[in-house]
């Protein structure tokens, strides 16, 4: 049985986090990087990969990774993805809608919000891949104060 690297707790051998006070273990094996272990725990990828798939597929693999992954990492890149691309979508579907009450709404306000949810997707996951915890303005302190500020 391993112990905790932080307060010497008794852990798991394959246990990502100490029981005790929470700190992250290093699994036996993990690849060290220029910024420290990359530790493939609980989904078995390595932190960076799962923050870059945090936002695949919008809010809907954020939403995923935020239920099955408690990396403080993965937990900031779901809890981001969920209110982008969450709000991205609201906007986008009530453009629809209100692109048959009030004509040529709908022709300026979804190409746009495209654009930006594109631009926003690509720049999101190259930073997350990267291990960079890349916080949008706004969106970063809306998720902190729906969720908690992420670790």
């Amino acid at each position: 049985m391993a112990h905790c690297t932080k307060c010497g707790a008794a852990v798991a051998d394959n246990a990502g986090f100490c029981p005790a006070c929470g700190a992250p273990q290093t699994a036996p094996g993990s690849i060290p990087s220029s910024g420290g272990p990359i530790v493939a725990t609980q989904t078995g990828m390595a932190e960076n990969v799962a923050g870059m798939l945090c936002y695949l597929l919008g809010w809907v693999t954020g939403l995923v990774f935020f239920l099955i992954d408690k990396r403080p990492s993965v937990q900031f890149h779901a809890r981001q993805s969920i209110v982008i691309f969450g709000a991205l979508q609201i906007i986008q579907t009530i453009g629809i809608f209100a692109g048959f009450a009030i004509w040529g709404l709908h022709f300026l306000l979804v190409p746009v919000v495209g654009l930006i949810a594109t631009v926003l997707w690509i720049v999101l996951m190259i930073k997350a891949y990267q291990g960079v915890r890349f916080r949008v303005p706004v969106a970063a302190d809306i998720a902190d104060s729906l969720f908690g500020k992420a670790a």
